[in-house]
């Protein structure tokens, strides 16, 4: 069938956030207020629907983003969301046409990368995103952490305090905070300041807003260094004894003392018997810094933010590296956006990447450029799982040095 792929006109706004709906599975009614406080955040240009007889049966939206990258340069990124296919017209190449589209207009401006957080899968490896960061949330037992909870309300060695705060102070000190962090660990998304209204509930939002508690966690000499919002149920036993579940909404600390504080707060609080981590760096200092780890239980770890390179020079030339090395890789892209051979010199002092006719060290898809981006994947790992080609024997060790990272890069936010 002949179907319409086109950036949508602001009067099909209403039609394209019900098929988004549909496909997300939500309930099928928007709601005037939602177009009304949606739309003038919305780049119609960037916004695709796909049109079957007048009706939108597909929806595609992507917009302007930064991620941090290993030293804490950014990377200007085309972020993908609202993809969706409704039930009626699956199987049809709607998703290629708009990806493809999306793809090109991004290389077109000169986008590094795109970015997208995958509700399922396997979609995605196929227009050469791969997996980038990953997210770990443990569900702690306080009752066996084996912290002493009669201590006093937990700040650090250094002389800090945690202050009680409002969904203002934290728009007032979380951007800097946020911006903190990118600086010191790979894969964090920009927020924007909509982000942090509707983090805070100071926007409109399609689902009911409970009111979170916020605490900052403050420096000797008053300097906000990190700060959390969470939320708790009301959960009592047949004993009558409280215990109820901690869960943590956001946790930004640009300090180890702000860090440790932080979730030793948290799992301090009185009449609480379980912390819910919300996703996390799967290296996050938690679990360690439980007198007893065991209590921490894994209860998901899974793919979180997906990377497709689209300017292999300018996704790995910003990045630092602390070793000096050089490395030969022959990039296969089927889409034409990012392939060939590129020469990689790196050293503490800087970066060059530029194409090159000196044989190959590793031959790979650019899918499989993504976990090497952010430095979270090891290259001997994927060459032992068939995805990449040693073309030159060592070459895999000799990337591994030159691209692994002693943090793992970290994406906290789903967009």
């Amino acid at each position: 069938m002949d179907f319409e792929v086109r950036a949508i006109e602001e009067s099909e706004f209403k039609d394209w956030q019900r098929a988004r709906r549909v496909g997300f599975l939500r309930p099928p009614v928007v709601p005037d207020e939602e177009v009304a406080d949606r739309l003038p955040h919305t780049d119609l240009s960037r916004t695709q629907g796909v049109f079957d007889r007048g009706r939108v049966v597909a929806t595609f939206q992507s917009f302007a983003q930064r991620v941090s990258t290993v030293g804490g340069a950014d990377l200007a990124a085309d972020a993908v969301t609202g993809v969706t296919v409704s039930p009626t017209h699956r199987r049809r190449g709607l998703l290629g046409r708009m990806m493809t589209a999306d793809l090109a207009a991004a290389k077109e401006r000169g986008d590094a990368c795109a970015t997208l957080i995958a509700a399922e899968y396997p979609i995605y490896g196929r227009f050469g995103f791969g997996v980038a960061t990953w997210a770990t949330e443990w569900a702690v037992d306080l009752t066996r952490a084996g912290f002493d909870r009669r201590r006093p309300v937990p700040a650090d060695e250094d002389g800090g305090r945690i202050d009680l705060a409002d969904g203002a102070e934290i728009r007032k000190e979380g951007p800097e905070l946020h911006r903190r962090l990118a600086a010191r660990r790979a894969g964090v998304t920009n927020r924007t300041a909509r982000g942090w209204d509707v983090g805070t509930g100071n926007a409109y939002s399609p689902d009911p807003w409970t009111e979170p508690f916020y605490a900052v966690y403050r420096s000797e000499s008053g300097e906000a260094e990190g700060f959390v919002a969470y939320g708790a149920d009301d959960k009592w036993n047949d004993a009558k004894q409280p215990v109820n579940t901690v869960s943590v909404r956001d946790l930004v600390a640009v300090t180890p003392a702000a860090e440790r504080a932080l979730w030793r707060y948290v799992c301090s609080v009185d009449w609480v018997t379980r912390v819910r981590t919300g996703y996390r760096a799967p290296d996050d200092v938690l679990p360690l810094l439980l007198p007893d780890p065991r209590a921490a239980r894994v209860v998901t770890h899974a793919d979180m933010l997906w990377l497709r390179v689209l300017d292999v020079a300018k996704v790995f030339g910003p990045r630092t590296y602390v070793t000096e090395g050089s490395l030969v890789l022959d990039v296969k892209d089927t889409a034409g956006l990012a392939g060939g051979r590129y020469l990689l010199e790196a050293s503490p002092e800087g970066a060059s990447v530029a194409p090159t006719a000196a044989p190959a060290d590793l031959v790979l898809d650019v899918a499989d450029l993504a976990p090497l981006a952010f430095g979270d994947e090891s290259v001997v790992r994927l060459v032992a799982l068939g995805r990449i080609e040693e073309a030159v024997a060592g070459a895999a060790a000799r990337a591994d040095l030159l691209l692994r990272t002693p943090l793992r890069p970290w994406s906290m936010d789903i967009f």
